[in-house]
């Protein structure tokens, strides 16, 4: 059977339902959605997409770093919008946080997210040991 390894960290919301943040497996990582979440609260983010991208993009960081993984190793990502109008601000704070790597990525508009977010955003990542 294949070794399956749930990541658990405090840095990030935990889940909302019966799921793991994440799960290392052959040396990849691979993420729960993170919507903007309050990882001390647990209450949403108050704003627009921008304020909540911001928000999302820190706790998958958060996720990655528990894991041994980080922005810079993510292979690929998927963007999950309310509304697609809100894709040219997500996407300057997404530049923002991935500077000049570019993972493969996919972006879709939800008809709904959870706890109504703006965004969602999961991502599969090297693990950094295996760079």
């Amino acid at each position: 059977m294949a070794t399956l390894k749930p990541v658990q960290t405090g840095n990030a919301p935990a889940a909302i339902g019966p799921y793991s943040q994440a799960i290392v497996h052959n040396g990849l990582v691979y993420t729960a959605g993170q919507i903007a979440l309050d990882a001390a609260s647990g209450e949403m983010t108050e704003g627009d997409v921008t304020d909540q991208t911001e928000c999302v993009l820190q706790n998958l960081s958060a996720v990655l770093e528990a894991a041994g993984a980080s922005l810079s190793s993510v292979i690929k990502t998927t963007v999950f919008l309310r509304d697609m109008g809100d894709f040219a601000a997500m996407n300057e704070v997404y530049g923002r946080f991935f500077g000049d790597h570019r993972p493969a990525r996919s972006a879709v508009q939800a008809a709904r997210l959870p706890r109504d977010a703006r965004v969602e955003i999961e991502a599969i990542a090297a693990l950094s040991s295996a760079d």
